[in-house]
């Protein structure tokens, strides 16, 4: 076994983030130039149908169950068993999953219309859409096969706290839709079928990507087909419940996208971009996080030390909240002049901007949610315990499909996202009420304190933009260099006056860099 690492989780976050910043800096150059190119149109939301299906299917299984599942079984390998052990399980695991997802590939691309309908049936009433996107799922589906074994090689590199390689991947994949929109569109009878091509290609390079740094380590999986060995076994067990569990945010979108089918045209797109503009915080920091205290939690789970796991998910909690509700706040006001400023060009006019930022803003209510849910679930997968944050899943998403058919009426698009952000506060509060009940999580002192300095340091950089806001049909009156010049005062006068009221609170960053958390 190799000596063990003192490990700081403070700075294994900043290199996830420094890294998924990259990713969503070029993702948000994706959105400019899709936005540019194809514009809020029927043929872009057909492509968003045929790319969420097997996007949607990848979080749910590769980054979301699987990765959930595989991660703490790998963690218990290397603790308590030999390096040999721990490679034949790696192998077997890869050519396991490797078989089943080509299996799935194979029926999705025959059944590819059919999956339409189900994920999308108001295309039924628009034999455009409908064909478009089932020619396109075609072409996307693949893609399940190929991010999935990156995701496996990607948790495998996060167990060896390697996160640097995992997190920077999905550049590649931005890049290679930038390369579609710009180079191949022109070439096809239906530009947005580029895209789709661009998915296909993107998979192939990540998981590419990949494999030089699995074989550093001497983890490069020969794949082996092994459905008895104990340790594949165990991460199928563990993933059968937590496929709802660990993904229900992304059914709620996923909802949104079958209720959004039925509205008019270009509801799919704007719940899109409003989706990836609420992600980019999402990532940055909730993510992050997430992706770093698993391991973390999973080895110190192993060793039978509850007092630094619960520290752990402090650590986790304190810094979610305190880069979460600033996100949030800063979202919802800023979201018009943001969307002007990155999407208002070419075939993406000001009437999407106004209607995108609605959901912008009903996304936006739910960050911290969001976030909250990536970290408090690792405290139960941590200890492989699936069952209760899949019951609370359940409860979420059955309010989410309850708050879509309530609030689709009187708000369309936007009441679906709403929907999503309010069943993510149901979610998040329930998982942390039962982490707390089983007596999991045990907060370290200066939780009320820490609180009431958040708060004051939010209600003052929300005063701030509240009273400097403009109205939003002045932004459409200025070129793109003006929008530029006049939306970063507010974002960095809002940054500057956050983080100098918590410092006059007392809140300092020795509090939080101090936390180092070893293994």
């Amino acid at each position: 076994m190799s000596k063990k690492k003192k490990h700081s989780l403070l700075r294994s976050g900043y290199t996830v983030s420094g890294m998924t910043i990259i990713s969503r800096v070029v993702g948000l150059v994706r959105e400019i130039v899709c936005a540019n190119v194809f514009g809020a149109s029927a043929g872009f939301d057909a492509f968003l149908v045929a790319f969420r299906i097997p996007n949607f299917m990848r979080r749910l299984f590769a980054e979301g169950a699987f990765s959930q599942a595989f991660v703490p079984v790998l963690s218990e390998y290397r603790q308590n068993r030999s390096e040999s052990d721990a490679r034949l399980f790696i192998d077997r695991m890869a050519g396991t999953l490797a078989l089943v997802l080509f299996i799935v590939t194979v029926i999705a691309v025959i059944v590819a219309p059919i999956l339409v309908m189900i994920f999308a049936p108001g295309f039924l009433h628009d034999p455009t859409r409908f064909s478009l996107a089932s020619g396109m799922l075609r072409i996307t589906f693949p893609y399940l096969l190929f991010i999935s074994l990156t995701a496996f090689g990607g948790a495998i590199l996060n167990s060896y706290d390697i996160f640097s390689v995992p997190a920077f991947t999905p550049v590649l994949l931005n890049i290679a839709l930038i390369f579609a929109a710009v180079v191949l569109a022109p070439h096809f009878h239906h530009p947005v079928t580029a895209l789709a091509w661009g998915v296909f290609l993107g998979g192939i390079i990540q998981l590419c990507f990949q494999l030089p740094f699995l074989w550093r380590i001497h983890r490069l999986p020969r794949p082996k087909i092994c459905w008895r060995d104990e340790g594949v076994r165990r991460v199928i067990k563990l993933m059968v419940p937590a496929i709802l569990g660990v993904s229900v945010v992304q059914i709620g979108i996923l909802l949104d996208t079958v209720f959004a089918s039925f509205l008019r045209e270009s509801s799919i797109t704007w719940l899109y971009f409003s989706d990836r503009l609420t992600n980019f915080p999402l990532g940055v920091f909730g993510i992050a996080i997430a992706t770093v205290v698993l391991p973390h939690l999973s080895r110190k789970h192993a060793n039978k030390s509850p007092e630094e796991f619960s520290a752990a998910l402090d650590w986790a909690l304190r810094w979610i909240l305190l880069m979460g509700i600033p996100a949030a706040i800063g979202l919802f006001f800023l979201s018009g002049p943001i969307l002007s400023t990155l999407l208002e060009h070419g075939k993406f006019t000001a009437f999407d901007v106004i209607m995108t930022r609605k959901s912008v803003m009903a996304f936006a209510v739910g960050i911290p949610a969001f976030m909250l849910i990536k970290v408090l679930v690792t405290g139960f997968y941590s200890m492989q315990n699936f069952k209760t944050p899949v019951k609370i899943a359940i409860f979420a998403v059955s309010c989410n499909a309850a708050f879509n058919f309530i609030l689709i009426f009187p708000l369309a698009h936007a009441g679906l996202a709403l929907s999503t952000s309010l069943a993510a506060f149901i979610n998040s509060g329930l998982l942390f009420y039962n982490l707390r009940r089983h007596k999991i999580f045990n907060p370290k002192k200066g939780w009320l304190r820490f609180f009431i300095r958040l708060l004051i340091a939010n209600i003052a950089m929300g005063a701030f933009l509240f009273f400097t806001s403009t109205k939003l049909s002045i932004w459409f009156q200025y070129g793109w260099k003006q929008r530029v010049m006049h939306l970063m005062p507010p974002l960095l006068g809002a940054a500057i006056i956050y983080f100098m009221v918590l410092a006059i609170c007392g809140i300092r960053w020795r509090d939080f860099k101090s936390t180092h958390l070893t293994d």
